[in-house]
């Protein structure tokens, strides 16, 4: 757990005082009041609860003695909710002398939280009871039963990988690696096969892990050491054709992985098979590729996070091809999200999926990041995804980068063609992009039926344009980039 310094969305956070997203608490706090809160964020749009602070409609900062105890307290709170709550790992935070520790539930959960066999919803400043109607309307509205935190039959530790296990401890940071059992407990990727004692920190770990723990449908997809034994529906299958349509000519790769390697192994295939090159801007060489590595990434991350894994028999579909990216994952919209509200809802059908493959760097906690595709795809200067549901599915669908204009290289040759050029001087701008210098001789040899005065007139209006310099004279004339 690192500290960060204060950024001024923090210092204006702090200034704007407790509200519907918004919560402070004293360090010494008890576990319930922290729960109490957690559970209401949860239930509403989520929020973000503060620790080291005292007063309500002004902050007023106290600081935390014991950071790492204040962590624990934090994260015993959460596991105190039911179901317990997978939570981003609480960040610490400076504001003058004062280090606090900042807790975020995020927004768009699929379950109902309780504490206690009480629901509260945060109403204002204040966590507010649920009356019947309210939560007879929220338990409709989140009513999906957690496939992801379910235990498959005869399902033991076994079957999970103890290095990718380790992997993702020093990955999530320092205490993690002491207490691995304990981390997977609390991303919803190992449950209690008995209830216990109360516990936190280290003694939620036994000393036998496999008699008092069992591995999630979460912990198996992220974790086991064979996924395709239990989850065959969790392949992802990467085609890619030549042209705009379907055909019987095709590359195929069928990658069968933990979610995590099987995210990297299908972006880095596709990277691979996409089209790439440089386009000329004036004179300065600028790489492309088909489509923008980001907004593919996305794409990849949010089918694999948020697809129906209770769907057997199908798996995520990926298709290439010379015009466009398609990507199928089984299982239509959840919640409340539709086509036409999935840009600002938020709704996560697998939150412990999502929460682990956010530690992993894949994706934003927050969010879909349908916000940032749709960014990346109009900086690259491409249409926005399309979006559309499906019978069984969900298909989102990028637009690449046009063919026309393309060289056998991969050199973009559209700019220096809106700027009036003709074939001739285009080819003579591609040889000198790899050369750095051309002669008249040396595009006489690629227009041998064009005339040496009409060659002569192409590079001396490559100079007056500006685009060229000419060195020397008469034989030993050549010309480079101005």
């Amino acid at each position: 757990m690192t500290t960060d310094r204060t950024s001024e969305d923090l210092v204006a956070l702090l200034e704007a005082g407790e509200g519907p997203g918004l919560a402070f608490a004293r360090e010494r706090a008890r576990p319930d009041e922290l729960a109490e809160t957690l559970a209401a964020f949860a239930n509403g749009h989520g929020g973000t609860l503060v620790l080291g602070v005292a007063g309500r409609a002004r902050a007023k900062l106290e600081g935390l003695a014991d950071p790492q105890g204040a962590r624990e307290l934090l994260l015993e709170a959460a596991l105190a909710c039911t179901p317990p709550l997978v939570l981003p790992m609480p960040h610490l935070a400076r504001v003058g002398n004062a280090t606090l520790l900042i807790a975020t539930v995020p927004a768009g959960l699929s379950q109902v939280y309780a504490l206690h066999g009480k629901y509260l919803r945060r109403e204002g400043a204040t966590n507010q009871p649920l009356g019947p109607d309210a939560l007879r309307r929220l338990l409709t509205e989140r009513g999906e039963v957690s496939w992801e935190r379910g235990v498959p039959e005869g399902a033991s530790l076994d079957e999970l990988d103890p290095a990718r296990i380790a992997a993702y401890a020093r990955r999530v940071g320092p205490g993690a690696e002491e207490d691995q059992w304990g981390l997977l407990y609390r991303r919803g990727c190992v449950v209690q096969r008995v209830a216990s004692t109360a516990h936190t920190g280290a003694d939620l770990v036994p000393r036998s892990p496999d008699a008092a723990f069992a591995p999630t449908n979460a912990g198996l997809l992220l974790f086991a050491r064979r996924v395709e034994a239990r989850y065959p529906q969790a392949e992802i299958t990467l085609v890619h054709y030549r042209g705009r349509d379907m055909a019987d000519v095709f590359e195929r790769e069928d990658v069968r992985d933990t979610l995590v390697e099987a995210v990297r192994r299908a972006e880095r295939w596709l990277m691979e098979h996409m089209r790439k090159g440089s386009r000329m801007v004036g004179l300065e060489r600028q790489d492309w590729t088909q489509f923008p590595p980001g907004a593919v990434r996305e794409a990849l991350v949010n089918a694999v996070a948020h697809r129906d894994y209770s769907v057997r028999g199908e798996g995520i579909r990926v298709a290439l091809f010379s015009d466009r990216l398609e990507v199928y994952s089984p299982g239509r919209l959840p919640g409340h999200v539709t086509v036409e509200n999935i840009v600002e809802e938020r709704y996560s059908r697998n939150e412990c999926l999502v929460q682990v493959l956010a530690d992993h760097g894949l994706i934003e906690r927050l969010g879909y990041g349908i916000d940032r595709m749709l960014r990346q795809m109009e900086e690259a200067g491409l249409p926005p995804p399309r979006f559309r549901e499906t019978a069984a599915g969900f298909l989102v669908t990028l637009t690449g980068q046009p063919l026309e204009g393309i060289g056998p290289d991969g050199l973009d040759t559209r700019e220096w063609a809106r700027m009036g050029l003709n074939e001739r001087q285009i080819a003579a701008m591609l040889y000198l992009a790899e050369q750095h210098r051309i002669t008249n001789r040396d595009l006489q040899e690629q227009y041998p039926e064009v005339s040496p005065e009409t060659i002569r007139r192409d590079l001396a209006d490559l100079v007056e344009r500006g685009l060229l310099l000419k060195v020397g004279d008469k034989r030993a004339t050549y010309y480079i980039a101005k």
